[in-house]
């Protein structure tokens, strides 16, 4: 089954490159036995990923269970998973079957695996293992074949080191990961989704549906969107309830996007940025913040040197103290090319300065236009964190302070080759 087909069969509507890459990841990997990991937002449409994926595999014909395991108690997830014996706690009148049991053969879907207690994680890692679980209130093993496909939408790394997930099931269940885009990196697909929703609610409340102004249409692609597509359809019913005209205009439709801003600058709203909404990777707003303060440190690093140089050492790299050749060094060791200092034979120094004797005798430094570029800034900063870790991206996103996800789509996007 093609891109395509997959999108029309499980009603997936956009063209961005990194919703296609995660559909292909998805068909990729169905025909296979590995456990996959589904990695995104709040209302991204995670769901939909595991059913592409039990409906393209060998299991398709045995039971798929979607599982919400943050909408169950804690205290009978484990009987709900993995069935309880009668008389095993208050209330079991009888035998039951849990999911694992019943879905022998099939596909389990953890949607909100993240939420899961410790000691349910335990039992769910031994699942993973060796396909072996007990009923509560049982000592009897026994065995079951089924597919695990779990998702989430929290920060797994911040959950390991604060101990409410173990990191060996992370392990296991991250056999392949699958990443969705939160919808504001989808922005050529904002209006496309707009105008689905706004057809089938026109279907079902029996009603034209609403068009949007080219101003509206770009307040929706502007706009933060941190309910994701969840949010966007809701707010596509409401005005097309609400609003008696079938036009939208920009003024209407701000009514309903809260917190508006067409600033595309990161923005504080209540006392939070804005980009980090619950359960969000750092994203490229950090890596921008990140491009200013080393830019600003690193310029105030050259004036220091520069100055000594003209007010101390004469301009003669040679009399320069020892402090500031190494700060030279540091900014330029990776082999970034500028131009030479001149009038010394003794450091090979790449500086934004050119350093020429004048007819009178005196050096006298002259400036080397610097690119002011952010988008520059962020192609240098992301290549010397790759070859920093010898092109590991986990390890340059932790450099860099943003998500693996994140640092992926630079790539892609400034075709950086590692």
């Amino acid at each position: 089954m093609n891109l395509q087909d997959i999108k029309q069969r499980f009603a997936i509507i956009g063209n961005n490159p990194l919703l296609e890459r995660a559909i292909d990841v998805a068909s990729q990997v169905a025909p296979t036995d590995l456990n996959v990991l589904i990695n995104g937002e709040s209302g991204t449409g995670k769901e939909v990923f595991p059913q592409i994926i039990h409906q393209n595999s060998a299991r398709k014909h045995g039971q798929y269970i979607a599982v919400n395991c943050g909408a169950i108690p804690e205290g009978t997830i484990d009987s709900e998973l993995f069935g309880h014996e009668k008389g095993s706690f208050t209330g079991a009148h009888d035998s039951r079957k849990g999911y694992f049991e019943v879905a022998d053969g099939g596909t389990i879907f953890l949607d909100e695996v993240g939420e899961l207690p410790l000691t349910t994680q335990a039992r769910l890692l031994r699942v993973l293992e060796t396909g072996e679980y007990i009923r509560v209130g049982s000592s009897k093993v026994q065995k079951t074949d089924v597919r695990v496909v779990a998702a989430t939408n929290i920060n797994f790394t911040t959950a390991i080191e604060k101990g409410k997930f173990r990191e060996d099931l992370y392990y296991r269940l991250n056999t392949v990961p699958i990443i969705l885009p939160p919808l504001r990196e989808r922005k050529e697909d904002i209006h496309l989704l707009f105008r689905k929703f706004a057809s089938d609610f026109a279907a079902k409340y029996r009603m034209p549906a609403v068009k949007l102004s080219i101003e509206a249409q770009q307040a929706l692609i502007n706009y933060y969107w941190p309910g994701n597509i969840r949010q966007l359809k809701n707010i596509t019913e409401q005005i097309s309830i609400i609003e008696k005209e079938r036009d939208i205009t920009l003024e209407s439709i701000l009514n309903y996007l809260p917190n508006y801003t067409n600033n595309k600058l990161p923005a504080v709203i209540g006392g939070h940025h804005s980009s980090l909404t619950p359960g969000a990777d750092m994203s490229e707003r950090d890596l921008l913040y990140k491009v200013l303060f080393e830019m600003k440190k690193d310029l105030n690093d050259l004036k220091k040197v520069v100055h000594n140089m003209v007010n101390v050492g004469g301009g003669s790299v040679a009399a320069m103290p020892h402090d500031d050749l190494q700060t030279l060094d540091r900014l330029y060791r990776n082999g970034d090319t500028y131009p030479v200092i001149t009038n010394t034979n003794d450091l090979k120094v790449h500086n934004p300065i050119i350093v020429k004797e004048n007819a009178d005798g005196f050096s006298q430094p002259i400036p080397v236009e610097e690119s002011l570029s952010l988008q520059d800034k962020e192609i240098d900063m992301i290549k010397k964190a790759l070859k920093k870790h010898k092109g590991k991206r986990k390890y340059a996103a932790q450099e860099l302070g943003i998500s693996e996800r994140t640092l992926y789509r630079k790539i892609n996007e400034y075709h950086i080759e590692e």
